[in-house]
């Protein structure tokens, strides 16, 4: 496999980021027109005429998007715009969705995209960096030059991962709504019955206080991949990071119970890496935005707050379902003593091991 990442063959010194940009270096501009289909040559006012909508509209498109507001009369559109303004407004024309729908459809997109382009960037900055041994302005040249000749393979490989994630949530949606019963779908109740795990590292304030900033960005960076390589390879699912932390999704108990197990021992076998602490709870939830919500999230961080460094631990509903599962001879549950947690009470945890 080649190397995707590879912006260029710079090898000038980090001590002179004046020289480290190649020769003939394009402009912003230029690398920004080649992206968004050309350069500017539309103000809202025109955006709107030629996508065939009101001003209104076009303008809630743009928040939508994520974007700042701009007066209408600037030039900062193109062709592209007017084509994705056209096809969205299409989609609620043509009765599929309601506008509602449409504008939470093009926030998601927006902020997943801010969010993965950001990482893909640093990404390039980091490997721009380390191979050609530039200091952090001039690596961050070498990207900015180059960013555009590798935009079709990202966007490419973009569309790939999206079909396939797509599709394996059909999956799962099809099995999980062939198994409900008919209780299930009329009661009043969350909707969406769920294992969660939250994993987060000990000590991490007082210990990136000391860190350097490459130091601390492996740290962080060694515990999110370590994560998310674990908790994908077991058959669960990272809900989000955040930045000290992780939490996890599993459409079975005994799938988050050995995630858990498996992460901290994984994390504890890594020199580089904190400590980590954390727990698994079984409950109902409700997904949105990319995000799940109920009272056992409230719940699984409460108890991941009181667990000792390298444990998980649970509450006692769960280790009772989990120790009349299929599963239940995998693990030890071993009674802790109580404790008082904030917003919820006193409980008395079960640790979870392998057994």
């Amino acid at each position: 496999m080649t190397d995707a990442a590879d912006l260029g063959e710079t090898t000038a010194p980090a001590e002179r980021p004046s020289e480290q940009a190649p020769q003939g270096r394009s402009t912003v501009e230029e690398r920004v027109a080649a992206l968004v289909g050309g350069a500017p040559s539309l103000t809202m006012v025109e955006l709107a005429e030629r996508a065939g909508v009101d001003l209104p509209t076009a303008r809630l498109f743009w928040r939508a998007m994520g974007f700042q507001n701009v007066s209408d009369d600037a030039v900062t559109f193109t062709e592209r715009d007017v084509e994705a303004l056209r096809s969205i407004d299409s989609l609620v024309g043509g009765v599929h969705v309601d506008r509602a729908t449409a504008v939470s459809l093009l926030r998601a997109q927006s902020y997943l995209a801010d969010r993965l382009a950001l990482w893909q960037v640093e990404a390039l900055v980091e490997d721009a960096s380390r191979r050609h041994r530039l200091d952090d302005t001039g690596a961050r040249l070498v990207v900015l030059d180059h960013i555009a000749d590798v935009a079709g393979m990202l966007e490419g490989q973009l569309v790939y991962a999206w079909r396939r994630q797509l599709a394996a949530l059909a999956v799962r949606m099809d099995a999980e709504v062939a198994s409900r019963s008919v209780e299930e779908t009329t009661k009043d109740s969350l909707p969406l019955p769920r294992a969660l795990g939250f994993i987060d590292m000990v000590s991490f304030t007082s210990s990136s206080a000391r860190l350097g900033s490459r130091e601390l960005a492996e740290l962080v960076q060694g515990f999110e991949f370590t994560a998310r390589d674990v908790i994908t390879s077991h058959g669960a699912r990272v809900v989000k990071t955040i930045g000290d932390a992780v939490l996890f999704i599993a459409d079975d108990l005994p799938t988050a119970a050995r995630v858990a197990v498996a992460l901290v021992a994984e994390i504890r076998a890594q020199p580089g890496l904190l400590p980590v602490r954390g727990s698994v709870v079984w409950g109902r939830v409700i997904s949105r935005s990319g995000d799940v919500f109920g009272p056992v999230v409230n719940l699984a961080s409460r108890l991941a707050d009181v667990a000792e460094p390298d444990t998980v631990i649970t509450d006692p509903a769960t280790s009772e379902r989990l120790a009349t599962s299929s599963a239940a001879a995998e693990f030890q549950l071993l009674p802790r003593r109580p404790v008082d947690m904030p917003g919820i009470g006193q409980m008395s945890p079960v640790e979870l091991r392998r057994a």
